[in-house]
């Protein structure tokens, strides 16, 4: 069982408000989170405990984000305990016999099963500090920080090199002064 990938699902609700501002955007994110069975049957109650699930899960990166480890956790252990993870032997597709994650309830339930599974596994593996917001100013996207040495800093090649454009510019115009 691969618990980054279900990690993965929190950096794509975090980093998608502007798929919860309807339920085309809700069914749209599910699709790409590989969910789309559950897309067409969702419903404007699912997209309103979607929104309330991404709040959690913002507040979450921006506790870590702070280097408030032990708020992040508690954060974490709540979002657990209420939406409780069971673990099921299966096998599908011709695979091996392997470990999926039960998700019964609602869509967010669903959803959040996965997501805060793989949050915790990679908290308690890696660190708290593995959990990111974007420093390239205005983005503050979500990321997972998988580096080998902890430094990642950006959520794309994109905002880094923009950071990076913007202060060699400043150094530029300090020096030019």
């Amino acid at each position: 069982m691969d618990l980054t990938t279900y990690a993965e699902l929190a950096v794509l609700l975090v980093n998608g408000a502007d798929r919860l501002e309807s339920l085309a955007g809700l069914r749209l994110l599910l699709n790409e989170s590989g969910r789309g069975a559950r897309a067409a049957r969702a419903t404007r109650a699912d997209l309103e405990a979607m929104r309330a699930l991404r709040a959690e899960l913002v507040a979450v990166f921006e506790s870590a984000d702070a280097g408030e480890e032990d708020d992040a956790v508690a954060r974490l252990n709540a979002l657990l305990i209420r939406h409780p993870v069971h673990p099921l032997i299966s096998g599908h597709d011709g695979q091996r016999w392997h470990l999926h994650l039960n998700e019964d309830g609602g869509i967010a339930d669903q959803y959040a099963v996965g997501c805060v599974m793989g949050l915790a596994a990679l908290v308690t593996d890696l660190g708290v500090d593995r959990l990111g917001l974007c420093d390239a100013a205005p983005c503050r996207r979500a990321f997972l920080d998988t580096s080998s040495n902890r430094s990642r800093r950006y959520c794309s090649e994109r905002c880094a090199s923009r950071a990076n454009v913007a202060a060699y510019r400043a150094r530029k115009r300090r020096v030019a002064v």
